[in-house]
């Protein structure tokens, strides 16, 4: 059943919300052009979510190398505030993005991220960090973040599932490459340059492809900004607090695995940043197949079963085991189950209320996102730093 379809007469002047045209005069579903939509989409969250999946990798760093009087849970404040901010600013995105031309929107989300890197690389201790590489890199990839993940499902009917694993897996390949790049800049050229090359990046990539970042339906002005008639309905009270606790897990492993392993393993640097790079690569695995999964069994099945499993990897595998196998093993299996948990989502909430209202819609579910991201990894570093002293993490793993 379509909520936005029960709750909102479209033949209302009144209540005049996107598109009124007939879905006949609409551009056509799952064409060449609803492909290059997913490309730009692809590189949107390639290089905002794959900024922020690799967020683990800094903070080994600054931990190990350049900050290591600063206690944990400040450190992790920085990736907390990239991605709580990047979600709670995804709030105004989704309603922008109903309202004003999405390709202005991508393009100031590549300005602004970039540009928040690049301010960051100049930045020499935590808290101005937390500001540029946390805050400002945040409201900038929310833009680009809210932009790729609603564009794509407008766009397709008989393969929407699939076109936004595709489009997602772009975080996950981001998270792949920029490991290892963010690694091999830091230990040659320094963060500073790792960073200004990074938003660099950025600019030079999300700023042209934003003119490709068209919505399907036209944006109508009225007078109801945002749509709230769903929150009525309980389908979307239990996709909001399956979100918030969702979030509350879903980082935790990125960012501490690869201190694990150098901690309690013994393992070096560069292998800490493997473990990110495989958690990454299987995600893109699981973004694609989930995809398609979903599209034959139903993507609200494949979440359900997705997020059991990623839960399951965690309690049996990580948190009994000091060793190298069951450690992978667990990397594996919940690189591969979030990416179909951050896949299958959108895809979800399209079916339930409709790809018309989808941004307002995502956005408000960024609200869930914020609280959980506020209240994972901080918490986890202090746990880690008053119960496990720095080094035990049974007691941070039993949290996530």
């Amino acid at each position: 059943m379509d909520m936005h379809q029960s709750s909102v007469d479209l033949t209302s002047e009144a209540k005049s919300e996107i598109s009124p045209l007939p879905e006949a005069v609409l551009p056509p579903t799952d064409t060449a052009t609803a492909w290059l939509v997913v490309l730009a989409s692809f590189l949107n969250l390639m290089l905002s979510i794959g900024v922020t999946t690799t967020y683990g990798v800094f903070l080994q760093y600054y931990k190990l190398e350049e900050f290591p009087d600063a206690s944990t849970s400040f450190l992790s404040w920085i990736g907390t505030l990239q991605t709580a901010s990047m979600c709670f600013f995804g709030i105004g995105a989704g309603v922008l993005c109903e309202h004003i031309d999405t390709r202005l929107l991508s393009l100031c989300g590549a300005l602004i991220s970039g540009l928040a890197l690049i301010i960051a690389s100049f930045c020499n201790s935590p808290w101005k960090l937390l500001l540029t590489q946390g805050l400002m890199f945040g409201a900038g990839g929310s833009l680009l973040y809210i932009t790729g993940l609603t564009l794509p499902p407008q766009w397709f009917t008989k393969y929407r599932a699939l076109a936004t694993g595709i489009a997602i897996a772009g975080s996950g390949i981001g998270g792949l490459w920029l490991s290892f790049a963010t690694r091999a800049m830091m230990t040659s050229i320094g963060r500073q340059w790792g960073l200004r090359i990074t938003g660099l990046i950025i600019i030079g990539i999300c700023g042209p492809t934003s003119w490709l970042m068209r919505m399907r339906f036209q944006a109508v002005r009225n007078e109801r900004v945002i749509e709230l008639a769903f929150l009525r309905d309980c389908r979307f009270a239990l996709l909001f607090f399956a979100a918030l606790f969702g979030a509350c897990g879903f980082y935790i492993p990125f960012y501490f695995m690869p201190s694990y392993s150098a901690i309690v393993l013994g393992k070096s640097n560069s292998w800490g940043t493997s473990i990110s790079s495989i958690m990454n690569g299987t995600s893109i695995f699981g973004r694609v197949a989930m995809g398609l999964v979903g599209d034959r069994v139903g993507s609200l099945n494949t979440l359900c079963t997705m997020t059991l499993l990623s839960c399951l990897g965690i309690l049996v595998l990580w948190l009994p085991f000091t060793s190298v196998g069951p450690f992978v093993a667990a990397a594996v299996i919940f690189g591969l189950c979030s990416g179909g948990i951050v896949s299958l989502i959108p895809v979800v909430t399209a079916n339930i209320f409709g790809v018309k209202r989808l941004p307002s819609t995502i956005g408000l579910l960024m609200l869930a996102y914020t609280f959980g991201d506020l209240i994972s990894s901080p918490p986890a570093g202090a746990i880690l730093d008053k119960y496990g002293h720095g080094t035990s993490f049974t007691s941070l793993i039993i949290y996530n």
